[in-house]
């Protein structure tokens, strides 16, 4: 019995031995931990730009959605009215500004017109003035030359030397280009009074002119109304188009936080959606058990929810921080007195096979170290 005692113990000693071996083995060749988790880079949390109530919101956890597909609806009603009105103050305005425009043309036509004949009529004047003037002076030549005649004749009368008749001939013809001096005198006069309106006309015609520029100003404001109603019209076009919720991916409604007819403000998540085809395994491994590890090795998990089946898997990157580097509440080390932690470090892990996994799901992993 004490041989047998004997034997069963070093049998016990001997499997238990083999057994810590190859347990220190497999620690030594792979590098364990069990903070693994099954994670996915798809999930999008999905929200209205806007707010408002919701019209509908047909999709429950679990149904599938492809890409593009309509989700949900806000009401866009008052969205609706408000671009109403937005269109019908750019069409008011635009009328207001070709009306201006026409009211521009015209004006401006005239004032033109009205330049130019004054223009015309001042040149025109002035060679009728001149023309005054020089026979103005023409005719008092002859004036003075008659009135010399007229005092001879009168005198030659007196000594009747001439004849009455002669001597009233030459009076006539004095009388008469003394009548025609004072006619044309009148009409210089008058022409100088003419000129003098056609000249405030045409600088009244420039005053004018100004009044263009007031109306281009009124024009050009209108325009830049225009633009600010266009820019404020696509924005109640972008709204409205916000009232409508569209999945950004082919996969599956992992959360949903609200329900139809719900009022909801901008940014209120609405839906949680989940490419289950897109998966990954993240383990935060400890910086002792680095030491080896590298992209590219071999990954053997074992997912606590599926205990019968092995995957397996590479390490796709090795984060440069330690998790606790973007920490809220960063450790004080300024004094020199803190106590060592180890520190762990992110670990993406690509899977060759998805199949049954879900995102959440915890994990064992052990990453081969390649020699």
């Amino acid at each position: 019995m004490k041989k047998i005692g004997t034997i069963i113990i070093v049998l016990l000693i001997l499997f238990f031995g083999y057994e810590a071996f190859k347990y220190l083995s497999y620690r030594s060749i792979n590098a364990v931990s069990d903070a693994a988790f099954i994670k996915s880079d798809s999930i999008s949390f999905l929200s209205f730009k806007v707010g408002g109530k919701i019209i509908e919101m047909d999709k429950n956890e679990g149904e599938s959605v492809k890409k593009g597909e309509v989700i949900a609806r806000l009401s866009d009603k008052d969205f609706q009215n408000a671009k109403k009105q937005i269109i019908n103050a750019i069409k008011a305005t635009v009328k207001d500004k070709e009306a201006l425009k026409e009211k521009l043309k015209r004006v401006g036509s005239e004032l033109n017109l009205n330049e130019k004949i004054a223009q015309n009529n001042i040149a025109s004047y002035k060679q009728k003035i001149k023309a005054l003037e020089l026979s103005i002076k023409a005719n008092k030549t002859k004036l003075k030359k008659l009135n010399l005649d007229t005092k001879r004749y009168k005198r030659m009368l007196k000594q009747k030397l001439i004849s009455k008749n002669i001597y009233e001939k030459i009076s006539t013809a004095r009388n008469s280009l003394s009548d025609m001096i004072l006619s044309a005198k009148s009409q210089l006069k008058a022409t100088k009074l003419n000129l003098n309106n056609v000249k405030n006309a045409l600088t009244l015609s420039k005053i004018k002119k100004t009044q263009t520029k007031e109306i281009q100003k009124s024009i050009e404001s209108l325009g830049l109304k225009i633009k600010s109603m266009q820019n404020k019209l696509q924005e109640a076009n972008n709204k409205i188009g916000y009232c409508t919720l569209y999945s950004p991916i082919n996969g599956r409604i992992a959360k949903k936080f609200t329900n139809n007819s719900s009022v909801v403000r901008a940014g209120y998540p609405i839906y949680s959606v989940v490419d289950p085809k897109n998966l990954h395994v993240e383990v935060l491994l400890s910086e002792k058990k680095l030491k080896g590890v590298k992209v590219g090795d071999s990954v053997n998990i074992k997912v606590d929810a599926l205990p019968n089946r092995d995957f397996k898997g590479k390490v796709q990157s090795i984060l440069p921080t330690s998790a606790s580097t973007f920490s809220l509440i960063p450790r004080d080390i300024a004094s020199g007195e803190f106590t060592k932690l180890d520190q762990r470090f992110t670990i993406r892990i690509n899977l060759e096979s998805k199949k049954g996994l879900l995102i959440g799901m915890s994990a064992n992993i052990a990453i081969k170290r390649e020699k």
